[in-house]
């Protein structure tokens, strides 16, 4: 038996994370894709502008639903289109967006980053947040 812990230290193995400032820097692109999975009440309370909300437990089979693949009808052609773009999980402190990239890298794609310690750091780092 495994705890989260091991869990999620396991998938920190197979993932890449970035920092805050990474992922400040790479919001500069528009073609960025922030994917929060922390649950609802937690963004409506304060969140990253551009983020985009699908909790972990739905994260699977939410994500060909990005706007930015929104325009494709097939889910098939929706996960293609996304595939190889960059992608930024984010959570509250680290933990759900390592299992969340671990997870959205065994279905393929290849440009999926956690970021290290989640919005707790981005808010002690004082970057910008929506209320």
């Amino acid at each position: 038996m495994k705890t989260a812990e091991q869990l999620i230290s396991m998938a920190k193995n197979r993932i890449q994370e970035v920092t805050v400032a990474d992922l400040f820097e790479a919001m500069k692109n528009h073609k960025t894709i922030l994917i929060d999975v922390r649950e609802p009440e937690e963004f409506q309370a304060a969140a990253i502008d551009r983020a985009v909300n699908y909790p972990r437990g739905v994260l699977e089979m939410r994500i060909h639903q990005h706007p930015f693949a929104s325009h494709h009808c097939d889910t098939a052609q929706a996960l293609e289109h996304l595939k190889d773009q960059p992608i930024y999980l984010i959570c509250g402190t680290g933990g759900r967006s390592a299992l969340a990239t671990d997870t959205l890298q065994n279905m393929g794609f290849t440009q999926v980053k956690s970021v290290q310690g989640g919005f707790q750091a981005w808010l002690e780092q004082g970057y910008p947040v929506e209320k």
